[in-house]
């Protein structure tokens, strides 16, 4: 069996990394945050598609537990899960999360991050912290809120309940479930969607909707302007013209 944390597969428009660690249904410890912290710094001088996925089943039921019993004030106070989301969530290229069965504490935290979430009947996603004492502070306690409302994101940070698929997709917290035999199938088709696209629209389009509300419409006038002059631009729009019989 692979023993590395990550199980990475390269394409040139795509990278697809795995959660590895099966025997602890992939519970994300430090290993695996240097792990992630290797991969964004690849996707951020050659950005790609990401697709995170978990091994055996699993997305990821949580951080691991022994460490976070280790871990101490000095450790909260360097975000070691957190900063690594926040890295995953600004990559350049859009991340999509394909997930399987439980993906709890971190590993719903890790989710959040993704642009894109998909996920087969199986998934339990949510945030147990309170009941182990500590709280969801790499991610959950503010971008939970930011993707499913603030009374749906308290309730689950404040008991710990878990959401299930069917829960997850009414709140749009997922956008889509499959079959666990075609959940790679389809976040592939969706990254062949993005694909498809203008590289550099994709990347600026992340960009002004990662960007604060405040650096509108500013940011989406600068970033538009250098698409106009780009010459993808002028190849596809005269694509689209000459198909059309228009020029």
């Amino acid at each position: 069996m692979n023993e590395e944390p990550l199980v990475i597969d390269r394409s040139p428009d795509r990278i697809v990394a795995r959660l590895n660690r099966p025997e602890k249904r992939n519970a994300i410890d430090r290993e695996m945050i240097d792990a992630l912290h290797m991969l964004c710094a690849e996707l951020e001088v050659e950005p790609r598609i990401l697709i995170l996925a978990g091994a055996d089943r699993v997305f990821a039921a949580g951080a691991d537990i022994t460490q976070l019993r280790a871990r101490r004030a000095e450790d909260a106070r360097r975000g070691i899960n957190a900063l690594a989301f926040i890295r995953i969530h600004e990559l350049p290229m859009p991340v999509i999360a394909a997930i399987d069965g439980y993906a709890l504490g971190g590993g719903a935290e890790l989710a959040y991050a993704a642009d894109i979430r998909i996920a087969t009947p199986a998934l339990k996603i949510g945030n147990p912290e309170t009941g182990l004492g500590i709280m969801a502070a790499a991610g959950g306690a503010w971008r939970l809120r930011e993707i499913v409302g603030d009374g749906l994101a308290s309730e689950m940070l404040l008991t710990g309940r878990p959401l299930t698929a069917d829960e997850a997709l009414r709140a749009g917290l997922i956008s889509g479930i499959h079959p666990a035999s075609e959940l790679m199938t389809a976040a592939h088709a969706i990254a062949d969607r993005i694909a498809a696209n203008d590289p550099l629209a994709t990347r600026h389009t992340k960009r002004a909707m990662r960007a604060p509300r405040d650096a509108h419409p500013d940011i989406d006038g600068e970033l538009q302007a250098e698409l106009f002059e780009s010459p993808e631009k002028m190849r596809r729009m005269t694509e689209f013209l000459e198909r059309r019989g228009r020029r």
